[in-house]
């Protein structure tokens, strides 16, 4: 596969046999990816800012990734964020429930977390190439957002988004914890004030109720949203499991 991505960096993909191409481009996906991110299947998607530079530094900035990550979740929607912006708070609210309603989405989101310098999101792909698809619409967004805002030019991020498969459901509860936890571990909040943290799903699964999130994969294996709780706050037990989940976390933050 690499010798092959190799060939395509230096323009010769069209001198391969069909059979080859069409395996290239199953393993080499829009986002320069060597492995396939398979549909129904359970990701650790994250980067941070370019020299771990913030890529929020104001509540606007947080505020505008949130409604971008919302919005090019839905496969198809028919207008650019920019014109969705646009419109009335109530008309927001409703084109975004037609757009649920008509259940064509690129990712599902189970959880996620936005810290001053990077973000971590925890996605099922709902369609194929729509982990790529998303990323690659709502990062674009964002950095024309960001860039136009601060009148400078070029990449905010790292490079190409990183994607990890979360292979069981005790990996994805983990994992949750992990990027539940991360505000915290990081000394982006205090401890008083954790729980509340607004640019994290936490909240929402401590209510146990969500209108963007599937809490299900993770609050299932959980009698309560309170247990939930429990086991996020249980350091003791969240410092002994880091390590066997440590291949979900490429970079530590």
């Amino acid at each position: 596969v690499i010798a092959t991505c190799d060939r395509h960096l230096k323009g010769e993909i069209g001198s391969l046999p069909l059979d080859k191409i069409i395996f290239f481009l199953y393993f080499y996906d829009m986002a320069g990816r060597y492995i396939p991110l398979a549909t129904g299947e359970y990701y650790h998607v994250y980067n941070r800012g370019v020299a771990r530079q913030p890529i929020f530094l104001s509540k606007g900035d947080y505020e505008q990734m949130l409604l971008t990550l919302t919005y090019y979740r839905f496969r198809k929607p028919p207008v650019r964020l920019s014109r969705f912006k646009e419109l009335s708070k109530d008309n927001q609210k409703n084109f975004l429930v037609e757009l649920e309603n008509k259940n064509e989405k690129l990712v599902e989101f189970i959880s996620f977390v936005l810290i001053p310098n990077h973000f971590h999101l925890l996605l099922r792909q709902e369609t194929e190439g729509g982990i790529s698809t998303f990323t690659s619409k709502a990062i674009n967004s964002y950095t024309k957002y960001f860039n136009t805002k601060r009148e400078r030019v070029g990449a905010i991020l790292q490079g190409v988004f990183k994607a990890v498969h979360v292979g069981s459901s005790e990996q994805l509860v983990h994992l949750s914890r992990y990027i539940h936890l991360n505000p915290l571990v990081s000394f982006v909040v205090r401890e008083k004030n954790f729980l509340s943290y607004p640019w994290s799903s936490l909240p929402d699964y401590l209510r146990g109720k969500s209108s963007l999130f599937d809490l299900e994969p993770v609050l299932g294996e959980f009698k309560s949203p309170g247990k939930y709780k429990e086991f996020i706050l249980d350091q003791k037990d969240y410092a002994r499991r880091l390590d066997e989940i440590k291949h979900l976390m490429l970079e530590k933050g």
